[in-house]
């Protein structure tokens, strides 16, 4: 009994020296990590003409490090796309903030993302918009997204293992969908669910792709090509003849 009761107060100050040892090595880190978000912002981001205020407080707050393999942390903020397996990548930053900002949000929408991936683009809509439900159809990576938002606060993202076509029938209508794979035709559901006045952003094409931009007007879709894009397809239905 002694030697517990000498040991114990011992150990307990060997591990809070620990813990404080472990809180001093990671700051220099985390204030790095800080100004590579700082830094990608104004280089990447805003000197390509983003400006909106939320989205790019969205993007200085987001630690994009964390959606990405540790294999490939250091690069995380690097002005092109990463490999997160499963012949999956998490998309250019530049991508991600010229996407968001075509859905025109203001904060309080109800987005629809379609290609989870690592969750990055959700946990960026999530900051901006009141309730993001996203779907991805590879189930790992959504179970792996799916613990990662949570673990990261993002408390307003509802993650779905399922194939995207259809959307998210329950939970619409949506004021923005955004799709992030390459698919060869737009998926009639997605422009079903849009409310009047939302907008849909999605990747076009194979070999050559282009962002499409719809516009819902009542029964009427405005469609406007936007910018040359490369992005992985889409797979499952979309993929089926008609």
């Amino acid at each position: 009994m002694g030697a517990f009761g000498t040991g114990a107060p011992r150990l307990l100050a060997v591990s809070a020296l620990a813990l404080a040892m472990c809180a001093q090595n990671r700051a220099p880190r985390d204030r790095e990590r800080v100004a590579e978000r700082e830094s990608m912002v104004a280089e990447q981001i805003e000197a390509r003409g983003v400006r909106g205020t939320r989205l790019l407080a969205a993007l200085r707050k987001v630690p994009r490090h964390e959606f990405v393999p540790k294999a490939v942390a250091a690069e995380a903020y690097g002005d092109h796309p990463l490999s997160i397996g499963h012949a999956q990548t998490i998309s250019q930053p530049y991508i991600v903030a010229f996407m968001t900002e075509q859905l025109g949000l203001h904060g309080g929408e109800r987005v629809l993302e379609v290609g989870t991936g690592s969750g990055y683009q959700a946990a960026v809509l999530a900051e901006i918009a009141a309730e993001v439900y996203t779907i991805e159809i590879v189930t790992a990576l959504a179970d792996e997204a799916r613990q990662r938002l949570v673990r990261l606060g993002h408390g307003n993202v509802t993650v779905r293992a399922g194939d995207g076509y259809a959307g998210w029938p329950e939970a619409a209508p949506f004021d923005a969908i955004m799709v992030t794979a390459a698919a060869p035709r737009v998926p009639e559901p997605l422009k079903q669910q849009l409310r009047d006045g939302g907008r849909l952003i999605l990747p076009i094409g194979d070999e050559f792709q282009e962002l499409l931009l719809i516009v819902r007007h009542g029964e009427r879709y405005e469609e406007r090509r936007v910018l040359p894009v490369r992005f992985v397809p889409m797979t499952g239905k979309v993929r089926e003849p008609l």
